[in-house]
């Protein structure tokens, strides 16, 4: 606790800086509010200021100075000045938040230092760290929570530190919400956006976007959007499938909502979604590959943004969501809302397994020829969810204020694996005996040495409330979240890599999420909070390992992990938050105190990754946001944070080595030490009749690491092990793990008519950077090694026209 004492000094002294009295703000107001005070301003050079920003992170519509927690809200006007398409774009300009690009619709988030390690695509189990919203629909889901397009949005809300009071499960690090405009009475507008960009001069990219809101007489309204994007790619390939840009892609989708008001107080917004997003292959950037590496006959050294394929890799998504949000005033001071939603996806993962499926059938002394064939990992995933939430809530304006609700959410989940290599049984047979192929299928397909159906049901119950007592300079707001959990699922697996598992397996959980506030607010301006709040990740059953691929030490050694548990954090914190003649400034100190962590450990030669509990991390550090705007059209902003995240605990394997890196002192994964972003926007009167600005952001990520174990013997030697191609298999490939840091600058220029007319021509990633993300490995990097990298420079010009 000696470092938050540290640090709120210096919070108190940075916000001493602003802290002047001016007239509040009114502390309650609607959703409509929110939408009409955040609305675009009509030039760059008239934004609002930033106390008008509205937001609904508790579950009721205040200022964002006004809530007793750390909160960041980006605006349509913020996405559309920082170019903004996806959450990545949107996280530069947020402290805390750090976002790994995995490809579309496969970003994963953290928030605050709290991650336990890179989430691949087979572990399903495994729960998300930070809850994404649609409005009030969860649409969170590990592994592959939709990448919906930002276009039309009201702003997106990111809430640091654990949300389980208002938000619940999967909201351990913080909670993230995409919040749309909504329909609007009486009124007819629109917006249409056309763009065309190219990603390192030569992958053509572009996007038609459109929205109109039309009145359907006094009473109700409808808004329509609808939006079809395309990525440029930038990774080439070699190989029999050898082609430029391999990794392009395009997303399309829509979303049709519709505002009745058959009374006055009563809402009924009913509203679907769907949206399609694909991609035909991966950014990943190889090192190696056992069919194509420095060793091998000829020899080949990779290039920047290059890799192998022996089949075309492809990512698809289709996502349809309707929701049913209803609202209904009980007299003057209280409200009843139900929010009904119902998400179905498809999920389509296909990849290039050649290189896995070739590195076994070595180990198995198969022939060069079956050795070559190609093998296609196909995952899929289907998902249907149903949720339900009902709560009740004050909207007076009195010193108290509360809000109780209940949750429900039915789950259903299935994924399934296969491993088609057409060819394969013939060498399976000849070379392990007639028959073998039969013999292990389990009823599965023939030539697929990998498969597995695991059907997931979840069900999950919840009750929420919170509550605030308003003294006049100081307030208290407490609350809670009791839950209740349970997850059946089957695990059927078959082939040569697999055990030929059938099996089913339970998990239950309850408990209770507090939290509890204090906030002395002695003027209009200035507001100190302190916080003490709880979070919880739901814990799950790991699958089996591949017991036929894996070596007897990495059996012994991974083999224990069956089951883990929920993961908790507690939170404590202090910030700050004050604003006055065009400054607004924003700090929290915080430490979090983890307790079984969910790690998660690539299993080595067994090709399959484990999650296991860690009994003791933590993460702490300081966050920090500065605006000001201290001429008539400039506009400064920055934001950072500076994070110790480690772990506590020292775990070893039966042999008493480290296991996985998970040694007290080691950094927690995948999140960078210090992390800062500045952005300066300046403009003036164009002519009579419009405007110009120009503006700039430079963003800074530091090192991280993609797992525990990477921190280990680092910088590391892989060895294959694997004669092939005229390679001995004794070669070394020696790499550093540590994710170097990287710094990215964009740059925009625009021009805004009086008309409604905007263009804007921009430069994303102006120097050209190629940042390292993850490291990517197979089978313990016998089989591959690589990274997945960034974006490299990417010029556009933007057009748009409200009317």
């Amino acid at each position: 606790m000696s470092t938050l004492t540290a640090t709120v000094r210096f919070l108190l002294g940075g916000a001493a800086v602003v802290a002047i009295a001016s007239p509040g703000f009114a502390q309650t107001t609607s959703e409509d509010v929110a939408q009409a005070t955040n609305a675009p301003a009509p030039t760059p050079t008239a934004e609002p200021e930033p106390d008008a920003i509205i937001v609904t992170a508790t579950k009721r519509a205040s200022t964002l100075q006004n809530v007793p927690f750390s909160i960041n809200a980006q605006t349509q006007a913020d996405l559309q000045r920082a170019n903004a398409v996806t959450i990545e774009d949107v996280s530069r300009n947020i402290a805390g938040l750090a976002v790994q690009n995995l490809g579309p619709g496969q970003s994963q988030v953290s928030v605050r230092g709290v991650s336990a390690g890179q989430i691949v695509r087979d572990q399903p189990g495994v729960k998300e760290q930070v809850g994404v919203y649609l409005d009030e629909s969860v649409v969170s889901l590990s592994l592959f929570t939709p990448d919906f397009d930002l276009f039309d949005l009201n702003r997106v809300e990111t809430l640091r530190g654990p949300q389980g009071t208002l938000f619940g499960s999967g909201s351990v690090g913080g909670t993230i919400r995409y919040i749309t405009n909504q329909p609007k009475l009486g009124r007819t507008e629109g917006l249409v956006e056309a763009n065309v960009n190219l990603v390192q001069e030569d992958a053509l990219g572009g996007w038609l976007k459109g929205a109109v809101n039309l009145p359907l007489g006094p009473t109700a309204a409808v808004r329509l959007v609808g939006y079809g994007t395309r990525y440029g790619g930038f990774i080439d390939a070699i190989g029999p499938e050898g082609k430029k840009n391999v990794n392009s892609g395009s997303r399309i989708g829509g979303r049709a909502s519709i505002l009745w008001e058959p009374a006055p107080g009563i809402k009924l917004t009913p509203r679907i979604v769907y949206q399609d997003i694909k991609a035909n292959g991966f950014n990943r950037e190889e090192v190696f590959n056992v069919y194509s590496n420095a060793f091998t006959t000829p020899a080949h050294t990779f290039a920047t943004d290059e890799q192998y394929l022996k089949l075309r890799e492809a990512f698809r998504d289709k996502t349809a969501l309707a929701d049913l949000t209803a609202s209904a005033a009980l007299g003057e001071s209280l409200e009843v809302t139900s929010v009904t939603s119902y998400i179905h996806r498809n999920i389509f993962v296909s990849r290039d397994a050649s290189a896995l499926t070739g590195s076994v059938s070595i180990d198995l002394g198969y022939p060069a020829a079956g050795v070559n064939l190609p093998s296609n990992l196909v995952d899929r995933t289907k998902l249907k969810q149903f949720t339900q939430e009902l709560r009740v809530g004050s909207t007076g304006k009195g010193p108290f204020q509360w809000v109780l609700g209940g949750f429900y959410s039915d789950v259903d989940r299935a994924y399934t694996q296969r491993l088609p290599t057409p060819g394969y049984d013939a060498f399976t047979d000849a070379t392990l005996g007639a028959g073998t192929s039969a013999a292990v299928a389990n009823g599965f397909p023939a030539d697929s040495p990998y498969n597995s159906d695991i059907p997931y049901k979840i069900k999950q119950k919840a009750v929420f409330g919170e509550a605030s007592y308003d003294f006049g300079q100081f307030k208290l707001t407490g609350g809670g979240r009791y839950y209740n959990f349970n997850e059946r699922r089957r695990f059927v697996s078959g082939g040569l890599f697999a055990n030929g598992d059938n099996r089913s397996d339970t998990t239950k959980s309850n408990g209770f999420s507090p939290r509890a506030i204090a906030t002395w607010k002695p003027n209009a301006n200035f507001a100190l909070n302190i916080q003490a709040s709880k979070g919880f990740r739901l814990g799950g059953v790991n699958d089996p390992l591949n017991l036929p691929l894996c070596t007897a030490q990495d059996r012994t050694i991974f083999g224990g992990y069956q089951t883990y548990k929920d993961e908790t954090l507690w939170n404590y914190e202090a910030g700050v938050k004050a604003q006055a003649h065009g400054l607004t400034f924003n700090a929290a100190a915080f430490r979090s105190d983890i307790r079984n962590l969910q790690v998660t450990l690539d299993a080595g030669s067994c090709s399959s990754r484990v999650v296991f509990n860690v009994p003791k991390a933590h993460s702490q550090g300081v966050e920090a946001e500065l605006s000001a705007r201290p001429m008539r059209g400039l506009d400064l902003s920055l934001a950072g944070s500076v994070l110790d995240s480690k772990f506590d605990t020292t775990v070893r394997d039966g042999t008493g080595a480290v296991l996985g890196g998970i040694r007290d002192g080691n950094r927690l994964p995948t999140v960078p030490r210090f992390q800062i972003a500045a952005t300066a926007t300046y403009g003036q009167r164009f002519g009579r009749n419009a405007d110009w600005y120009v503006s700039a952001s430079y963003q800074h990520v530091g090192t991280r690491f993609t797992q525990p174990s990477d921190q280990e013997n680092n910088p590391r030697t892989f060895i294959s092990g694997l004669p092939f191609n005229g390679a001995t298999g004794t070669g070394a490939t020696v790499l550093d793990l540590k994710l170097p840091a990287y710094d990215l600058v964009d740059v925009s220029a625009g021009l805004k008519f009086g008309g409604g007319t905007e263009v804007v021509l921009y430069a994303k990633n102006l120097f050209d950077e190629t940042p390292l993300l993850s490291f990517d490995r197979e089978r313990g990097g016998r089989a591959r090694l690589g990274f997945n990298v960034g974006q490299p420079r990417n010029i556009g010009i933007t057009v748009r026209q409200a009317f």
